[in-house]
């Protein structure tokens, strides 16, 4: 069996098709050329199962009224076993009402196919990167990283089950100006740790957290202070740096792997200056007269591709800068075959995307195949109040102090309840409540309190795994009818979250499945004397809990079974 879903829009396409052109060979309506047919779901259930602009699209080239065009178009439909009601609403919207043949359909293909239900083919394999985190490895991350990591995995899941193929990376910024910074920050504090505070001033622009102060202690304590403070200034720097870096970068992969995100790629900046990837792109540009020397300094002429102002490839000091390295990062992603490469990055960077994309067709490489998104920040409140500072480590909050406090699933669940683009309150004590008012919590004992339910069945000898499709148009009452639509309407959510680059379309539709299965909870039981009923709203709860179960996995968090 195909996708339910997909057949009953096309088989609707087809019949609106049909209905044109029958009208235009009839003489009601001028036969033009026509975009694409498409349908959406109506926000109002009142509206029916589905509908179409159609009509609106096509008034000026039919130079018509659209309700007119859209009685003429019902005229001339073929309703068949499908449709069941049709009418025309507002300016011209064709509203269609449904027989419910197509949702029994729908349930016995998510109970079919289980944990592919849900998948779709939009994607054709096409490769695509997304990369997303990508935190400074000079410190610890912080809750934009945390925004970021959830957005980021979740939306990589998404297109994987859209049927793109999908890489996850972590571009690793061990190379340029942070790490010399880095670097001084590191030695200024071994000298403080040997010598005393005063026995040296700590820069004003040097990296103040007290992370840097436990990098120290701990070389100090695994090597030794006496050897390394007779060193050359700059090769103990370099001792400091390597062992510093590694120890952050091992933290940052384990907090990610907390955090549920499994990278296809830890990608480091140092190799693309070690293999001579970043000078290479820097003289493509010079060589294609998009460069100019000032001040000592190489610049990108940014400004012909869009960009407010020109940026610095190479400093006055000889080093590249992060853009330059940015450039040949992105390059690099195209010639590993990525056709898409998205990235997810916070607000304050939005004078980087008109620059790196002119970079690319400055290179020839088409900038329009970058598709950035722009996350806003995020407040933690916690009893009512903005929570800025860990109570455990007194420092500012971090991923894995936000972990601590809410646990995997809350975070990623939480972060993900809105577009990336909108401001964000993370409500931590909500995030932690066992109650109904918390969504991640109101999901996940759905799934839990089916699983209960066919288990006390199974208990008690009743079959749950006989499936009968003719049994299903026994479910007539409006909670059972919402839930099979619920269910049968979780391709086009993946679909409309895959195009949109939007994951929190599948939290928000978690939410929403978890209301239709609670509410049908509340008004029917699944245990009664009628076999067939009984055996219909069996199979009813089996596909939502598939449901739940996949659009968990999708956001990358658990379906219980106990709770």
């Amino acid at each position: 069996m195909n996708n339910p879903y997909k057949n009953i829009k096309d088989k609707l396409i087809g019949k609106i098709e049909k209905a044109y052109l029958t009208a235009c060979e009839n003489g009601e309506l001028n036969k033009e050329e026509y975009d694409e047919i498409t349908l959406d779901m109506p926000k109002e259930k009142a509206h029916g199962d589905f509908a179409t602009t159609f009509c609106m699209k096509m008034a000026k080239k039919l130079g018509k009224n659209p309700r007119e065009t859209a009685e003429i178009i019902i005229k001339n439909i073929d309703r068949g076993d499908v449709i069941s009601d049709i009418a025309v609403a507002g300016p011209g919207f064709i509203n269609f009402t449904l027989d419910k043949k197509w949702l029994h359909d729908a349930i016995c293909y998510a109970l079919s196919n289980k944990d592919t239900y849900g998948m779709v083919d939009i994607g054709n394999k096409k490769k695509v990167m997304v990369e997303f985190i990508s935190a400074n490895p000079t410190g610890p991350m912080h809750i934009g990283n945390a925004r970021g990591g959830a957005l980021g995995d979740c939306l990589a899941n998404v297109l994987n089950f859209a049927g793109y193929d999908c890489h996850k990376e972590f571009y690793v910024n061990d190379a340029g100006n942070q790490i010399e910074k880095f670097g001084l920050s590191l030695n200024c504090r071994f000298i403080q740790a040997v010598h005393g505070e005063d026995a040296i001033e700590f820069p004003e622009d040097a990296y103040h957290g007290d992370d840097i102060k436990e990098s120290v202690n701990a070389f100090i304590e695994l090597y030794g202070a006496e050897k390394y403070d007779a060193m050359e200034e700059g090769e103990r720097k370099k001792h400091l740096v390597d062992f510093a870096l590694k120890r952050n970068i091992e933290k940052l992969q384990q907090d990610t792997g907390r955090y549920g995100i499994n990278y296809d790629k830890w990608f480091f900046e140092s190799e693309l200056h070690k293999n001579g990837d970043v000078m290479k792109v820097i003289e493509i540009l010079k060589e294609k007269g998009y460069t100019y020397e000032q001040d000592n300094a190489t610049w990108f002429k940014a400004t012909e591709f869009g960009s407010e102002k020109d940026v610095v490839l190479i400093r006055g000091n000889s080093i590249p800068t992060y853009f330059a390295a940015d450039i040949a990062y992105h390059k690099n992603k195209i010639e590993r075959g990525f056709e898409t490469l998205i990235n997810i990055w916070g607000a304050d960077h939005h004078g980087h995307v008109a620059r790196m994309k002119g970079a690319l067709d400055a290179l020839g490489l088409n900038g329009d195949r970058l598709d950035i998104i722009l996350m806003q920040l995020v407040r933690l409140y916690k009893n009512g109040e903005v929570y800025r500072v860990s109570k455990r480590s007194g420092k500012a909050v971090t991923l894995s102090d936000l972990l601590d406090e809410t646990g995997t699933d809350a975070a990623r669940f939480f972060f993900n309840l809105r577009q990336a683009n909108t401001h964000f309150d993370f409500d931590l004590d909500l995030a932690v409540s066992k109650s109904n008012d918390n969504p991640v919590f109101y999901v996940q004992y759905a799934h839990a309190r089916i699983c209960s339910i066919l288990n006390i069945l199974k208990n008690e000898g009743i079959d749950t795994e006989t499936m009968d499709e003719n049994v299903l148009k026994r479910l007539e009452c409006a909670e059972e009818i919402e839930l099979m639509e619920k269910i049968a309407h979780f391709p086009e959510e993946i679909t409309l979250s895959a195009l949109s680059y939007d994951p929190s379309k599948i939290t928000k539709y978690t939410v929403e499945l978890a209301s239709a299965f609670h509410s049908f909870y509340n008004a029917c039981h699944v245990k009664v004397d009628d076999a067939e009923l009984q055996m219909a709203r069996i199979m009813l709860i089996s596909a939502c809990m598939v449901t739940l179960k996949n659009a968990c996995k999708v956001l990358g968090i658990t379906a219980p079974e106990k709770m």
